[in-house]
């Protein structure tokens, strides 16, 4: 695939070529599905050290007097349990309670908040912070300006420390330090589970920065990594792909991420609904199920009880290069309890899978 003219391109993607990517289109840009294979990939991770390119994620800045608490007034998480250095997950929820979009909140100072969205979300959380806005408070998308590279595994703390950036913070913060004279954000996350660290890079260092990272990781066995493994990586975390496991329809409640919401907070977009809805209790929920036998389920397949009654569907599913099984996500009534059995429909052939809490493998995160 050479690459359609309509769709953005990273400033790593003459790189991603080099190293034979095969690419895919990602909320409008064309992003490295996978180099040597999903697999290979997924195992590099969970064993030693991959980089991924996620330049395709939004960036916004939400800069003035009292910019933070705008955010706070908006969003659903409470960014006064955090400090200036942290990061925070964060939902914006429209009117009904469902998700417009998930998103990570960098706070750097009351009047300056560094938001991260999903791709094809960005310009609709910019324009609903632009369009409530009050006078002082800019908000920006700031899409096209930097890169994001997130290094993931055991062994990314020397990756990143080997290049000169600083390593070893907390889960969830942050630091901006020098590369060759560029500043770049370090914060400690990611969306695989494993230790590892996304940096925001600007463009015009990007290149410099990926080819460094790629050097000082090769006596760690380090791998350029496709978002296909970054997909299966998440999905055996349990954690939720906007579109998919959240969305405009799916409620924060109903993916039991009610832990991104800000119940005591006065005030939040959407928060009449979800305080309704989290008071009556939701009438499907989020699930985790495990395949028994050899299934593979996919997004949308039904799921059904042992007796043949209609439940629910998948949202996310895969196969498990860690379990070397099926496993998925799946929106179902809520009189469905971990411990169940339920069968999933592949391809006319009715499945058997239990339903499990995620996260699906554990992981071996270093503290410190």
């Amino acid at each position: 695939m050479t690459g359609s003219p309509e769709l953005k391109k990273s400033p790593l993607h003459e790189r991603h070529v080099a190293l034979g990517a095969k690419f895919a289109e990602f909320g409008g840009w064309e992003m490295p599905l996978e180099y040597s294979g999903v697999v290979a990939e997924h195992t590099a991770v969970r064993t030693s050290v991959g980089v991924f390119d996620v330049s395709h994620l939004g960036k916004a800045t939400v800069k003035g007097p009292g910019a933070a608490a705008y955010v706070n007034a908006c969003l659903s998480n409470d960014l006064g349990r955090i400090a200036p250095g942290q990061a925070q997950y964060t939902l914006c929820c429209n009117e009904r309670g469902g998700v417009v979009d998930d998103l990570i909140a960098y706070l750097h100072a009351d009047d300056d908040v560094f938001l991260i969205p999903n791709a094809a979300n960005t310009a609709e959380v910019v324009r609903l912070l632009q369009a409530d806005a009050p006078d002082g408070i800019v908000v920006q998308n700031t899409h096209d300006d930097y890169a994001i590279l997130a290094v993931q595994g055991t062994n990314s703390d020397e990756v990143v420390a080997a290049i000169g950036l600083p390593t070893g913070h907390d889960y969830m913060s942050f630091a901006v330090a020098d590369f060759s004279g560029t500043p770049v954000v370090v914060c400690r996350t990611g969306y695989t589970g494993e230790r590892g660290y996304e940096l925001v890079v600007p463009n015009a260092a990007a290149v410099a920065v990926f080819d460094a990272l790629l050097a000082a990781g090769s006596e760690h066995g380090i791998v350029p990594a496709g978002l296909g493994a970054r997909d299966t990586l998440r999905t055996e975390m349990g954690y939720p792909l906007h579109g998919q496991d959240i969305s405009p329809d799916i409620s924060p409640v109903q993916a039991r991420s009610g832990w991104a919401v800000g119940w005591k907070k006065e005030h939040f977009w959407g928060d009449t609904a979800l305080r309704a809805e989290k008071e009556a209790g939701p009438a499907r929920i989020l699930r985790g199920l495990q395949a028994v036998g050899r299934g593979i389920p996919r997004p949308h397949m039904s799921v059904f009880d042992v007796a043949g009654g209609a439940l629910g569907e998948v949202t996310s599913g895969t196969f498990s290069p860690s379990l070397k099984k099926g496993i998925a996500l799946a929106l179902l009534d809520a009189a469905v309890k971990e411990g169940d059995q339920v069968t999933v429909d592949i391809r006319g052939r009715k499945e058997s899978f239990d339903v499990v809490k995620p996260p699906f493998v554990t992981v071996n995160v270093r503290e410190g």
